[in-house]
């Protein structure tokens, strides 16, 4: 029985080239299947990441007008400044206006902001932070945001 185990383990030579090529052939079809997939999604966090910014300024300013009883003043040209005091990190923000809808009351945001790796997103038209919530990662372009 012990010879017969020996012969058996012996004629073994491992994988052929062809049994090789196809699991590499294999793992580079899941490869290719699997980098666009992850790229997308590192996409949709880098905008998501960005749009939490700008709802991090909205927070800020409500913050502001709690305790300042206005929105900041509308002659700067940038409000980045003006909430320095109620925002943690600035992230990716470069620049901030906020502004309040007459009619609501609601707090709205314009600006601009850029990522380490050079895209930038702007907010050309008011948004208010319900606004902001409805726009999905995936839509939230580094184009500009209307």
């Amino acid at each position: 029985m012990k010879k017969y185990l020996q012969q058996k383990l012996n004629n073994e030579k491992g994988m052929t080239l062809i049994e090789l090529l196809a699991v590499i052939v294999i793992i580079a079809i899941i490869a290719a299947i699997a980098i666009p997939a992850i790229g997308s999604i590192i996409e949709n966090s880098r905008n998501g990441a960005v749009k939490a910014d700008f709802q991090q300024a909205l927070a800020s300013a409500n913050l502001y007008v709690t305790e300042t009883g206005t929105v900041p003043p509308a002659s700067s040209t940038n409000h980045l400044t003006d909430l320095a005091p109620y925002i943690e990190d600035k992230g990716s923000l470069k620049e901030v206006i906020i502004t309040r809808d007459a009619a609501s009351k609601e707090l709205k945001i314009t600006g601009k902001a850029e990522l380490n790796n050079g895209t930038k997103y702007e907010i050309k038209t008011a948004i208010s932070n319900s606004g902001l919530g409805k726009i999905e990662n995936k839509n939230f372009t580094g184009v500009d945001i209307k």
